[in-house]
């Protein structure tokens, strides 16, 4: 596996990550940025890859202290955890191998309040397998579906615990429909637009287990505006303020 090693957050992050596979996107800084973590939360990233998000929310929320991610890929896990070690978070942030679709043999039931997960975007069935591994597996759902994604959150989370994920725009009515038959209504929702006037490109949404109807629907967020230009909305998203 190629590695390169990058500056994340203007250089806040230093990461190694694969050059052909899971990689930081903005929609990993987005997702980053729109989670909201308590002092006593235990946050549990699934398909964390590199680490990106896991640090970044360390970072972030400096007195959350218990945060773990499990990925199905060992050579992701051990990059993560060198990841962690490079950035001084090895003590808040642990890395583990394990498959979504077998959540019960990593964790007992209902032990976090958070579960964060930038899913594979596509289905295997309906999209061109990737010819590389790391890629068909990050994007494309070969290794599970959006529905193991969020029956093992709702495994992990306690009652009223918070699921954040970021998904293709285009799959937002069946990811609707997938948190509604797992008890996960969908409580927050914020549409990305790559400039105004265009088609939305992802949702970021927040799901509560077992938590009643009703939700808060976010102004969107455009990454460009009219001219081209990072919109001061999207560039708030890479500044980490300490919490």
């Amino acid at each position: 596996m190629e590695i390169t090693l990058d500056d994340i957050l203007y250089g806040k992050l230093k990461l190694k990550q694969p050059l052909h596979g899971p990689r930081v996107s903005v929609d990993t800084v987005l997702l980053s940025w729109f989670v909201r973590l308590r002092s006593k939360d235990r946050v549990m990233e699934l398909g964390t890859a590199s680490g990106a998000v896991a640090l970044i929310l360390a970072k972030r929320w400096q007195k959350v202290s218990a945060i773990k991610g499990i990925d199905i890929q060992e050579e992701l896990i051990k990059i993560a955890r060198e990841n962690a070690v490079a950035n001084n978070l090895e003590d808040k942030v642990t890395f583990e191998r394990g498959d979504v679709r077998e959540i019960s043999a990593i964790c007992p039931p209902q032990t976090f309040d958070v579960v964060v997960v930038n899913p594979p975007y596509d289905e295997a069935s309906k999209s061109r397998t990737s010819p590389k591994e790391g890629v068909a597996l990050a994007k494309q759902g070969i290794a599970c579906t959006l529905e193991d994604v969020i029956r093992a959150s709702f495994y992990l989370l306690k009652d009223r615990g918070r699921l954040y994920m970021v998904l293709r725009a285009k799959r937002t009515s069946e990811l609707c429909y997938l948190l509604e038959k797992n008890r996960m209504p969908l409580k927050r929702l914020k549409i990305i637009y790559p400039k105004p006037k265009s088609e939305a490109s992802v949702v970021l949404i927040e799901a509560r287990r077992n938590a009643g109807r009703g939700l808060r629907l976010e102004p969107p967020l455009f990454i460009c505006d009219e001219k081209g230009d990072y919109t001061p909305e999207l560039l708030a998203a890479y500044e980490l303020e300490e919490n």
